[in-house]
């Protein structure tokens, strides 16, 4: 059985030999470094008011690109000596390498890559001296080609001619990378196959013999499968919906520029197309017993549109950047569609739980759907939900700290800067990752502490985008305002580098840092941090244990527990004094806070993460698959007269509403029951060896009088809250009565609120629930936007009060969490175990239990009695769903309330 991952760029692309072109990893002047993360930074997309850059999609810089220097700050000042230009970059562990920086020749002008045919105009960068000499080189081959920028036939045909081959791909998420290679490696995961884009313009190539040679080399050598969309589709989704929608708002950067909304409007449709890209390439080549991942915010809507497709196929989705809370998200106007594309997973991942619990909220007040603490109950089934963090390949780290250059390069950073404390950081260079907030503490720490002036050095690795911002233009005053103020020719306390460095340097700083600093406003993890402390081991000639300073809104922080020095980047008092404690840390304390956080790093690695996930993946569709209505049998006559005659004690626990009688709702007060089903509870009584308990969420004095004529039963009432045990007059309050009147007095004044802004609306109040109606408010749509923002509201509110809002249909249900219809029915059972005596306590009273429902509430009661047919508790155990949702109920029942008094009155026939 094949899994297909599917990504939004391949590991691999395609690198085009053209005449005149220099060798592959032959070092420009142009080619100026700068090490980009893909699937973590906000990209600056084409606007649709202004000619911008043409950079769509974004570069895939191929693996011979390399660097032109080692650290150069901003005024091009060397202070380590040049890279060796044979030297190869690698990728690190976070699938990162050393590619071309936006402003060299990329999309539209990158030398062995087709041109894009998106409608963006291309940047002025773009036709510089590289270019014009390409163009004359192509020109001296005996190709008429006006300009490379026309996209003329010339163009098309020299590609379509072109030598070609395979290389290793720079675009993507390498973390997911690293961890599928690991699993591979490790003999956990068999035949897989990648689903993604070569992240090249393609608009060129179609309709050649050129492409369909490429695809086919990928799909029999390489097991991918390549997405052709075109130019434009690409274009619109990745630039613009993707890097100026998404990608803000998932880190809590609500856009609000006029062009924002035109971006919104104009590019949704490119993201669709896009996505319905990877959904047909995944569905046409899957076959039965075939998995499917989707991976992150590029690909919200695949698995939805592979659900549509494939209503059985097993698909899990998981989200590498943060999952904001319910407030941001609600501002996309395509907010509904891209939580129904996520909700066609059988399982949905997240980083941490708190990524997963906005997503849950979210799910709640816009989609009202049930969320619990497992997942989302939509009405024809569960999706679950978890939180788990992604870590790096501790293997091959090691391997590539372990090369040459790695040592050479601790050794030239050792003797540079001998007796100085270092302080590494490395981001890109945007709102998201606190850099300006970084250096601005930096600052506040060196006014505040003159000893150590002269001490300590800065070294900030910035990858900027090719865009002059605002951002950019602030963090260098910053620099040349610390570096005017403290540093002389022997000492600059700030080396700030505008590119990125090379593999092995950047293994060297993290090896001999005595701090590692992350400001992040807000990130999905942060692999940095791990790849720091697995360097701080003290191998390969390196210092060891250095201290971590951790923006606390980073997913990693969640999982070190106290272990970083956790800093609210906003707060610069903070972040200077995590600073000097970094540098003044005693070195007992930091192989202790080394030794927490390394455990860490080593327990939750990109393997083990994608391995947990593929076995949860795994279990959570067995689960499903059986609790689908397809799947789930009938119930048979037949079969269980046999188990009822040869049963000598049962308990059948049955369903009130939708169950026993087919009309009434709860919030009307029904004068009498069906006599139909007075009598068949009746005739089922007249068997001494039958207890029968039937539950509703009705009031106690209600269900009296309902059944007043009924002798001998049991009854549930208020879904669990209070109890009639069989033969008795009086009522038991299972409830807290203390606990049900403090939060009810939270809950009446949030449902008061909400029911001043929905006319027709009320709110009823029982003895432990409260109950808010709209289905006669006179405007339904708005009334139902109402009751979800009610039950969001009450779930943040009062979690802590054991009390939880569950959207019905046409009503809010509030009710306590720790008494229900499941608590209700362990204690009946209970009971009667102990009324055998105690020298029977671990033989079961109850050799046959039947439950019988049609609603949500009835799924935990199902699941509670099977369990005790699985652990041998009950030797017979029938569970019936009368529900069209995929239920917990080993049998179903599709003639409804009829079916139900038809079987239970055969069983009462039985002698």
């Amino acid at each position: 059985m094949t899994v297909f991952i599917a990504s939004l760029f391949l590991p691999q692309t395609v690198h085009f030999t053209l005449p005149g072109t220099p060798p592959r990893g032959a070092r420009t002047e142009k080619a100026q470094p700068a090490l980009i993360k893909p699937e973590k930074a906000a990209e600056s997309a084409p606007s649709l008011f202004q000619p911008v850059a043409n950079i769509t999609p974004p570069h895939t810089p191929t693996e011979g690109q390399k660097p032109l220097t080692g650290f150069v700050n901003e005024d091009g000042l060397r202070v380590l000596p040049p890279l060796d230009t044979t030297t190869t970059a690698a990728t690190t562990a976070t699938g990162i390498r050393a590619p071309a920086d936006r402003s060299s020749p990329t999309w539209g002008g990158r030398l062995d890559q087709p041109m894009s045919r998106a409608s963006s105009p291309p940047p002025p960068s773009l036709i510089d001296a590289s270019l014009q000499h390409k163009a004359k080189e192509l020109g001296r081959q005996g190709v008429t080609q006006p300009s490379v920028l026309t996209r003329s036939e010339s163009h098309d045909r020299v590609f379509a001619q072109a030598d070609w081959k395979i290389v290793n791909a720079d675009q993507g998420n390498g973390g997911l990378r690293n961890a599928v290679e690991a699993a591979a490696r490790e003999g956990n995961l068999e035949e897989y196959t990648w689903v993604g884009t070569l992240g090249m313009p393609t608009d060129a190539l179609q309709g050649t013999q050129q492409l369909q040679d490429i695809e086919d080399k990928f799909a029999t050598e390489y097991d991918m499968l390549p997405v052709f969309c075109s130019d434009k589709d690409f274009d619109g989704h990745y630039s613009h919906y993707c890097k100026q929608i998404l990608w803000p708002v998932f880190h809590y950067q609500i856009p609000d520029n006029p062009k924002s909304k035109a971006y919104e409007d104009h590019s949704w449709k490119f993201y669709v197309n896009v996505n319905q890209a990877f959904a047909d390439k995944i569905v046409k080549n899957w076959k039965k017993g075939d998995t499917i991942w989707v991976h992150d915010y590029h690909l919200l809507l695949v698995p939805g549109m592979v659900r549509k497709k494939i209503p059985s196929a097993k698909i899990g989705f998981f989200l590498h950047v943060a999952f904001p809370s319910s407030e941001i998200f609600r501002c996309l106007a395509t907010r509904q569609q891209l939580l129904e594309g996520m909700v066609g997973a059988n399982l949905i991942g997240f980083h941490i739980h708190e990524y997963a619990r906005h997503f849950l909220q979210t799910c709640s007040r816009l989609l009202s759907a049930e969320a619990t603490p497992d997942g989302i109950q939509l009405e024809d089934r569960f999706v679950d939900v978890i939180n788990l963090p992604i870590g790096i390949d501790p293997v091959s780290l090691s391997l590539h700290r372990e090369e040459p250059e790695v040592q050479k390069w601790i050794d030239t950073m050792r003797e540079r800067y001998a007796g100085k404390k270092l302080i590494v950081a490395r981001d890109k260079l945007d709102h998201v990752r606190g850099v300006r907030q970084k250096l601005l503490s930096y600052e506040l720490f060196l006014n505040r502490n003159p000893e150590w002036r002269g001490q300590v050095v800065l070294i900030q690795v910035a990858l900027s985008t090719s865009e002059k911002s605002e951002l950019d233009a602030a963090v260098s005053d910053i620099v040349t305002r610390v570096n005017s103020l403290w540093a002389n020719l022997a000492y600059q306390p700030v080396v700030y580098l505008k590119q990125d460095i090379d593999y092995a340097q950047y293994l060297a700083l993290l090896s001999i840092a005595d701090a590692l600093m992350i400001t992040s406003q807000r990130e999905g993890m942060n692999l940095t941090s791990h790849e720091y402390l697995f360097c701080q081991d003290g191998k390969f000639g390196g210092k060891k244990h250095g201290s971590l300073i951790l923006s606390e809104f980073t997913g990693t922080a969640s999982m070190f527990n106290g272990g970083d020095l956790s800093v609210n980047p906003w707060d610069y008092n903070q972040c200077a004094r995590a600073i000097k404690q970094a540098l003044e840390m005693e070195e007992e304390e930091k192989t202790r806070r080394w030794e927490q956080l390394s455990k860490q790093v080593n327990s939750h690695t990109g393997s083990t993460w994608f391995m947990n996930l593929m076995s949860r993946l795994d279990r959570v569709y067995d689960e499903q698959l059986r609790q689908d209505q397809t799947s789930v049998p009938r119930l048979s006559i037949g079969p269980l007269t046999q188990q009822y005659k040869r049963s000598q004690r049962r308990l059948m626990i049955l369903d009130y509403e939708g169950t026993l009688v087919n009309w009434g709702p709860v919030n009307k007060i029904i004068p009498v029951s069906p006599q139909r089903t007075l009598d068949v509870l009746n005739d089922l009584l007249l068997d001494d060896r039958n207890t029968i308990y039937v539950m509703s969420g009705r009031r106690p004095e209600e269900l009296d009088r309902l059944f007043r004529r009924v002798s001998n039963l049991g009854l549930i009432a208020e879904n669990g809250c209070f109890l009639k045990d069989c033969g008795s007059n009086t009522w038991t309050e299972m409830a807290d009565s203390d606990q049900i009147r403090s939060w009810k007095e939270s809950v009446k004044g949030i449902l008061t609120y909400y029911l001043e802004r929905t006319p027709g609306a009320e709110i009823e109040e029982r003895r432990c629930s409260l109950i808010f109606h709209y289905k006669s408010a006179e405007d339904y749509e708005s009334a139902m936007r109402q009751a979800t923002d009610c039950a969001s509201h009450i779930n943040d509110a009062c979690e802590e009060q054991r009390v939880h809002a569950i959207p019905l249909d046409g009503c809010v249900l509030v009710e306590p969490i720790d008494w229900t219809k499941t608590t209700a029915a362990q204690r009946i059972f209970s009971d009667l175990r102990s009324h055998m005596g105690p020298d029977a306590t671990h033989i079961s009273p109850v050799d046959f239990l039947m439950v019988v429902g049609d609603g949500r509430e009835d799924e935990k009661v199902f699941k509670w009695a099977n369990s005790l047919h699985e652990d041998g508790t009950v030797h017979e155990v029938v569970t019936v769903s009368l529900g069209d949702r995929n239920t917990e109920a080993k049998a179903t029942l599709t003639q409804g309330v009829s079916g139900v008094l038809l079987t239970l009155q055969k069983l009462a026939q039985i002698a």
